[in-house]
């Protein structure tokens, strides 16, 4: 019986010191918030000297699979089980990457990073949910995380939530009154 593919964790680290900047964990074995510090720290450790700009790098650590790529000072980590297939996590991984990268202009630093959090947690949220993969797809991730449909237009008023309607509306009145 084949079963979905699941995600361990979704992990934006410091690349210089492996300090936390987002992280969102869906195994159980990972809920402990002393757990996650240990695994970050020795999942930092053992890539730090690693060069993963260019593509994504693969590593095993306390019975997981890790990918992992690096920005300018920020590594991007999606962690799965041992029984997972590298191929599925690399492309959650390029997702997560391109979409980012399209959001925050090709500028992948921790600064930019930060500026920009809520993007960063909403596109987590649309790659991924409870573990499940919900979208790879970098340009479908872009879009819906700045609220574009797929054409790169706006999206329709009833597709959005609460707070999204309220800065859609917040937008367009400051567009009026720019003319």
């Amino acid at each position: 019986m084949m079963s979905s593919p699941t995600i361990k964790a979704v992990l934006v680290l410091d690349g210089n010191d492996g300090t936390r900047i987002h992280a969102k964990y869906f195994a159980k074995e990972l809920l402990d918030h002393e757990t996650q510090l240990k695994f970050e720290k020795n999942l930092f450790n053992k890539t730090k000297s690693q060069n993963a700009r260019s593509e994504a790098e693969i590593v095993m650590l306390d019975r997981t699979i890790s990918v992992y790529r690096q920005g300018m000072d920020v590594s991007l980590y999606v962690v799965g089980s041992v029984e997972e297939n590298e191929l599925i996590l690399t492309e959650v991984l390029k997702g997560l990457y391109d979409s980012l990268s399209a959001i925050l202009r090709h500028q992948m630093e921790k600064r930019v990073l930060l500026e920009n959090l809520e993007l960063v947690l909403l596109a987590v949220d649309e790659l991924v949910d409870g573990g499940l993969i919900l979208e790879s797809d970098p340009n479908a991730i872009a879009n819906r995380v700045l609220m574009r449909n797929a054409e790169g237009g706006e999206t329709n008023v009833a597709e959005l939530t609460v707070s999204q309607a309220l800065e859609s509306a917040r937008k367009q009145l400051a567009r009026s009154f720019a003319a």
